[in-house]
């Protein structure tokens, strides 16, 4: 109990010294040992460091999750230690609700057909999803949250120990100063003092005082310095933080890029999906006029004939096959609107009414009226058929 006693008293001295040093600091009443140039720009990059990891991982836990009760819900359950429950992704309680509705309106109807499609793409994307959060999670928030959580709390625990070491230091040198200058003045008023007996104690005990000033602030001194090269290694240490972060952000492009190309990669096969199945819905939508392909030549001009004729389908596969690739062959190219396109990917065509694409090969396209803007007429020489717009660069 004493010794507890005796404890809490030398903590309750040191933090009063501590205190006193650093509002005279603030007063400029007492002089501050400053850090070097070096040791200042470790400090400012660290913070930097720590303000922008948080900034980022904030606004991709945004990303990845916009709901802000749901982020609240998975962080009270990691500070819990408790397993985070799975949640349905909007994509599939989308599906989810466009498969109920074909149950019940007829999933044999064009409608229901449709819907349950577009129901199985929906939960295909929302799986990706689902994927693309874990792994981001994983491989980006993760790491950044390891930092803040761990590397950063020991380097902040370092700087206040650093902080009260200067403290220290600062308070003996004040003391080593003021013990000085009170020896320095009894030494000048001794020598105005006639009796030498009745200085000399006093010069005594001021001298030993000084003297242990001085021990003081060497031992102050070391203990700065100490501190002072631990907390400079922690801070160094931010370069590996950083080649860590970069490691960690390409992983998180990589999961991205990935994720988006699968969504890509479902929609395009959705389209195709409902492209083929809406000819025989709706046979007449491609068709640019209702008279004949074919009309009589003594009553119109050739110019005529092919103003008149059947156009090219807007959405590739409404059209037969034969016919769709015979309105394409006898239809001239426009006169201008021409202009030549890089393909981006490879592209296999779905029916002959469709030209095959190969990746960075240039083309001539061109469109027609009544055609879907998703799709334009390409020619590669003396074949030609419907391209994707997506597949392609226009170029002039």
């Amino acid at each position: 109990m004493d010794f507890n006693m005796k404890k809490l008293a030398s903590d309750a001295g040191i933090f009063f010294t501590r205190a006193v040093q650093f509002t005279e600091e603030k007063f400029g009443q007492a002089e501050k040992t400053e850090l070097d140039a070096h040791f200042e720009n470790l400090l400012a990059r660290a913070d930097s460091t720590k303000n922008w990891t948080e900034r980022i991982l904030r606004q991709t836990e945004v990303l990845l999750q916009p709901n802000p009760s749901a982020r609240v819900e998975e962080f009270l359950y990691e500070k819990l230690d408790r397993k985070v429950p799975s949640r349905v992704t909007n994509g599939e309680l989308l599906a989810q609700y466009m498969a109920e509705a074909a149950s019940e309106l007829g999933p044999t109807t064009p409608y229901g057909k449709t819907l349950i499609k577009v129901s199985e793409a929906e939960k295909r994307l929302g799986a990706a999803e689902r994927d693309f959060i874990h792994t981001a999670s994983l491989s980006f928030l993760t790491p950044l949250r390891n930092f803040l959580e761990g590397d950063w709390k020991t380097i902040s625990k370092e700087r206040r120990l650093l902080q009260n070491r200067r403290l220290d230091l600062d308070a003996c040198k004040a003391r080593l100063k003021k013990a000085k200058a009170a020896e320095a003045k009894a030494t000048c008023e001794g020598d105005t003092v006639p009796d030498f007996q009745e200085t000399r104690p006093r010069n005594y005990i001021l001298s030993a005082s000084a003297s242990a000033a001085e021990q003081e602030l060497r031992v102050a001194q070391t203990e700065f310095d100490r501190q002072a090269e631990v907390t400079r290694l922690l801070l160094e240490g931010i370069s590996s933080t950083h080649v860590n972060h970069l490691r960690c952000l390409h992983e998180f492009v990589k999961s991205q890029t990935t994720y988006y190309a699968q969504c890509y990669r479902h929609m395009l096969d959705l389209q195709k999906q409902l492209g083929s199945s809406q000819g025989a819905i709706f046979p007449g939508t491609f068709v640019g006029t209702s008279e004949p392909a074919s009309p009589p030549l003594s009553s119109t001009s050739p110019t005529t004939t092919a103003a008149t004729m059947s156009v090219a389908p807007t959405v590739p596969g409404l059209a037969p096959p034969g016919e769709a690739a015979l309105c394409l062959e006898e239809v001239p190219p426009p006169a201008s609107g021409t202009r030549k396109a890089r393909v981006l990917y490879d592209y296999e065509a779905a029916d002959s009414s469709e030209l095959a694409l190969l990746a960075d090969e240039l083309i001539t396209v061109y469109s027609l009226p009544g055609m879907d803007p998703d799709w334009l007429i390409g020619e590669r020489g003396n074949k030609k058929g419907k391209v994707p717009v997506t597949y392609l660069e226009l170029l002039s």
